[in-house]
């Protein structure tokens, strides 16, 4: 994945809450309230094996004396798609901003007007509008407050803890994914939803329509222009596109519970969908590049 270097990065759609005083606190309210690429699955895992408590999910809890934004390291070393390719913080700026600008173009199609959210960057913890969240959650979106939250050493943790092959492009799958949820809280789609789990339950439709709006994204990356008139995004490969499908598949409930969890697969507990699951509905957003074809709600085939 390579991004174009003369394109402009508008680093205002980024906060970075990083050594602003977070810790770890209760967890944030997950199902309707909380939405995450991984989410709730890593707290069914890390319950299981003693990783965290029970007791912390839904609380508000204290994280120290919050977060301080900075963002002044970022527009400073953030400026065009050349320190993207350079800087990982600015290919994340980067991977947002192409994620909106597509966004804003697609619901102003459609005759909709498109609500740009932030994406917080954090470490170890975050108080949110859906409450307090430590970095074990994976990134999530809040509908709360119309935010996307990212500890980035959850991509550390893709490859160490999940054995997925990483990348640029895979991490922008995840990003997208949560983009995908704040789409879902403008149409509506995700008051549908409550914190019921289970294969066909309505918590894995909206994951799997997540997924397979980050398909559409990725469609038309390379063609969507920024708003100084270039695309931000020059370059997707196949190389890439398997790194992303990897990634997927390594974040079903089905391989985190086997492989993570001792080995049991408990499908009344699925809240995402499983693994080939993810990778359909990645691959349906990316190869038609219409949201229309991302109605996981209205087919019993989920795959």
């Amino acid at each position: 994945m390579r991004f174009d270097e003369g394109a402009g990065l508008d680093t205002s759609e980024v906060d970075d809450l990083r050594g602003g005083g977070g810790g770890i606190g209760s967890r944030v309210a997950l199902g309707g309230g909380g939405l995450g690429v991984v989410g709730v699955i890593i707290y069914f895992v890390l319950s299981q094996i003693g990783g965290v408590s029970p007791s912390g999910v839904g609380g508000l809890g204290e994280l120290g004396s919050g977060e301080q934004v900075s963002n002044g390291s970022l527009a400073q070393e953030c400026r065009t798609g050349a320190d993207a390719n350079s800087n990982h913080d600015c290919a994340i700026v980067a991977i947002v901003n192409s994620i909106q600008d597509y966004w804003s173009d697609q619901f102003a199609r459609s005759g909709r007007t498109y609500r740009a959210a932030q994406t917080n960057f954090f470490s170890g913890g975050v108080r949110t509008g859906c409450g307090s969240a430590t970095s074990d959650v994976g990134p999530f979106y809040c509908p709360a407050d119309s935010e996307v939250y990212i500890d980035l050493s959850f991509y550390d943790e893709l490859r160490t803890r999940f054995g997925a092959e990483g990348g640029t492009f895979a991490e922008a799958y995840v990003l997208a994914h949560e983009y995908g949820h704040h789409v879902q809280n403008q149409l509506g789609t995700s008051r549908r939803v409550g914190n019921e789990t289970g294969p066909t339950s309505g918590s894995v439709r909206l994951e799997l329509q997540a997924d397979c709006y980050a398909g559409v994204w990725a469609n038309h990356a390379t063609t969507t222009p920024s708003s100084t008139g270039r695309p931000l995004i020059s370059e997707i490969t196949q190389d890439d596109i398997d790194r992303a499908l990897d990634t997927a598949s390594r974040i079903g409930d089905d391989y985190i519970q086997s492989h993570l969890g001792g080995g049991q697969v408990d499908e009344s507990q699925f809240s995402h969908g499983t693994s080939a699951q993810r990778e359909r509905w990645f691959t349906t957003g990316l190869q038609t590049g219409d949201p229309a074809r991302c109605d996981t709600f209205g087919t019993n085939n989920l795959g």
